[in-house]
């Protein structure tokens, strides 16, 4: 049951981050700019964000084998639209039905897992959960960049709209919502045991009362710095910025990037344990921040490093933001129990507006100072434009530094 919706949960990561090692290929197919790019791949986001909410509801009235079955072919469909787009309107309704379906992903995998497993292992399936979504963002990395050298993307595409398919209907035909339907003993736990769905109007109040305890708002932009700063470079410049700067193969660069997201999947976990031994959130996540925004200065701003160095900074700037993972734990125990489910909620969509945001506004930036270099049809960028765009990246992480140090620490206990 779990690893069908966790295959689900894998192609909505390999999506988000495709596009890193596509920029050449989509800006030469559809003859469009930075900008232009950044907005493509940002389609992703715009509807990924604006499901988070709706898709809690339709967890609870629907359930997760249709929730997850619908929103496996909805995203197969979109992934076939991107693939076959003759142009950029086209290519762009694709990634926003590829982000809106996908977005059902992580609910409906923790509402099997709620329903499935007894409480005692729902923390350890939640991070079996993230690992796997992981191997779909480093698959596309390094060995999607292999496959390009022999496919086209186009091609590759379809494969996986194909892939995403076949894994809606083995959900529809295999998965069931809870043990009960397959002639098993229902686990009773707070996760299956909450009785009617909340109506809308309860949530709307839900979405009022958390946004009054002061971490809600904080840590609504705090992770959405380093996540936005991990994706906008992974998930979309990296590549390109290696490439031209430091006269490297696209498979080259996207080792590097594919080093980011490896090291990214290995620090969350180690950040939640080391919190919760130490007893505290707010020290470790500041320690964590503070590395992440000296090891993006010196990728950003200190041009000319071996590739080994570029390898091991990378590596430790993906370690160091897994520090964001913290924020889950934190914000749920800033606010009363009860508001737990919402207020994570909240700070998921907060995650996701940090490369929703970042992806295109660094492209933009890259238009405004481009000095007119094209080659094979493809805008080239200097290194001057590139460290203006990155410099939103470090703004951002600066802000979300300095707001760390505002937020109430909650010494690892809920609070009343």
């Amino acid at each position: 049951m779990w690893g069908m919706a966790a295959i689900f949960y894998l192609l909505g990561f390999f999506q988000r981050v495709a596009p890193g090692v596509m920029t050449d290929e989509l800006m030469r197919d559809f003859g469009i700019s930075a900008a232009a790019l950044g907005n493509l791949s940002g389609f992703y986001f715009y509807s990924y964000v604006a499901m988070q909410i709706p898709t809690g509801i339709l967890a609870d009235t629907w359930g997760p084998r249709k929730l997850l079955s619908t929103g496996a072919v909805v995203a197969g469909a979109g992934t076939i639209l991107f693939a076959a787009a003759p142009g950029l309107f086209w290519a762009s309704a694709g990634r926003l039905l590829i982000g809106g379906s996908v977005a059902v992903a992580f609910v409906g995998l923790l509402k099997l897992a709620a329903n499935w497993f007894p409480t005692r292992y729902f923390a350890a399936v939640t991070g079996a959960a993230l690992f796997v979504g992981m191997i779909g963002a480093v698959s596309a990395g390094f060995p999607l960049r292999m496959l390009m050298n022999i496919y086209s993307w186009r091609g590759i595409m379809l494969a996986v709209a194909a892939v995403t398919l076949a894994t809606g209907a083995m959900i529809w035909i295999f998965a069931r919502d809870d043990p009960f339907e397959k002639g098993y003993a229902r686990f009773i736990t707070p996760e299956n045991d909450s009785g009617t769905p909340p109506a809308a109007r309860l949530i709307l109040q839900n979405l009022k009362e958390v946004f009054s305890y002061r971490n809600t708002g904080l840590l609504f932009f705090i992770p959405a710095g380093i996540v936005g700063a991990t994706l906008a470079f992974a998930g979309l410049w990296g590549v390109p910025y290696l490439s031209t700067h430091y006269a490297m193969s696209p498979s080259r660069a996207s080792v590097l990037t594919s080093a980011l997201l490896v090291a990214w999947a290995a620090g969350g976990p180690v950040f939640g344990w080391m919190s919760d031994l130490v007893g505290k959130r707010k020290p470790l996540y500041i320690l964590g921040c503070s590395l992440c925004l000296g090891g993006w200065s010196v990728i950003f701003y200190l041009p000319g490093l071996h590739f080994y160095a570029l390898f091991a900074v990378l590596a430790a700037i993906g370690f160091f933001s897994g520090c964001m993972v913290v924020s889950f734990a934190f914000v749920k125990e800033s606010v009363p129990l009860r508001l737990a489910g919402t207020v994570s909620g909240v700070v998921n969509m907060g995650v996701m507006t940090g490369p929703m945001i970042l992806q295109p506004a660094v492209g933009a930036v890259l238009d405004t100072n481009w000095q007119g270099g094209i080659e094979n049809g493809i805008r080239l960028y200097s290194l001057g434009a590139y460290q203006r765009g990155f410099a939103l990246i470090m703004g951002w992480l600066l802000v979300s530094l300095i707001l760390l140090f505002f937020t109430r620490e909650t010494s690892c206990r809920q609070q009343a």
